[in-house]
């Protein structure tokens, strides 16, 4: 990693960079540069292989976020390059990183962001629809989606009627929508009871068996044990990258 090594002192082997889904390089970012800067990261290098679940954790304000928006696209870098499924992002344009995004990421936060006025399936297929399915195709993939997260019974009620877990679990159908390279997961249980926060965690799970590629954040050592690798972050820098059975 950048800006310090393992705290065992090894790098974990990684994937090579033709598989990985994600590959951050010595990515920099600092807000109000020109006032009172914050260096919310400082020259980060971070990569997720293809079919890996990475946890990012650390305290408030270390730079996971920060990390995350970048690695979607979401924010620009100041410095270094990113790259989905090895296309270059860095520097692109607003249309071709919405573009980008389509093609690579499924993006999960820990408030759910769901439409209201629209029904349970109507929020899948919504997500379907804008990825570039017709209209068949994305009722087809939100029911699949819905019988897959256990919520086809759900499919006609608004989201105001699930649970927290359940809302959780259509936030994340939603994401699944265009099959992405990438699931980018900000605080997933960070809004939930700890049943709602175990349900979210047994589903990334299976996700992850299933072949998915995640990079989490995360505030829960529980959480993040469920991951293949953690990376620990502070004060912009990624300090520490080590299995998850040691790391947690």
């Amino acid at each position: 990693m950048a800006d310090g090594t393992a705290s065992s002192g090894r790098t974990p082997p990684r994937a090579p960079a033709a598989e990985a889904a994600l590959d951050v390089r010595g990515v920099r970012k600092t807000y109000n540069p020109d006032t009172a800067p914050v260096r919310a990261l400082r020259g980060v290098d971070l990569r997720v292989g293809r079919g890996e679940f990475v946890a990012l954790m650390g305290p408030s304000g270390c730079g996971k976020s920060t990390l995350l928006h970048v690695a979607a696209g979401l924010e620009p870098a100041d410095d270094g390059s990113v790259l989905l499924a090895g296309e270059e992002i860095t520097g692109l344009g607003e249309s071709a990183l919405a573009k980008a995004r389509r093609r690579h990421v499924g993006l999960v936060f820990q408030f759910f962001h769901l439409l209201e006025g629209m029904s349970v399936a109507d929020n899948v297929a919504l997500a379907a629809l804008t990825a570039g399915c017709g209209r068949r195709e994305a009722q087809a993939r939100a029911a699949e989606l819905l019988d897959l997260l256990g919520l086809l019974d759900k499919a006609r009620k608004a989201p105001g009627a699930l649970s927290g877990g359940q809302r959780q679990r259509l936030a994340i159908a939603r994401a699944l929508a265009n099959r992405p390279t990438l699931l980018l997961a900000d605080e997933p249980t960070g809004a939930l009871d700890s049943a709602g926060a175990a349900e979210i965690l047994d589903l990334f799970t299976r996700l992850h068996a299933a072949g998915q590629s995640i990079l989490l954040v995360t505030h829960s050592s529980e959480v993040a044990a469920g991951a293949e690798r953690v990376v620990c972050m502070r004060d912009g820098r990624a300090v520490s990258d080590e299995p998850a059975a040691a790391a947690v």
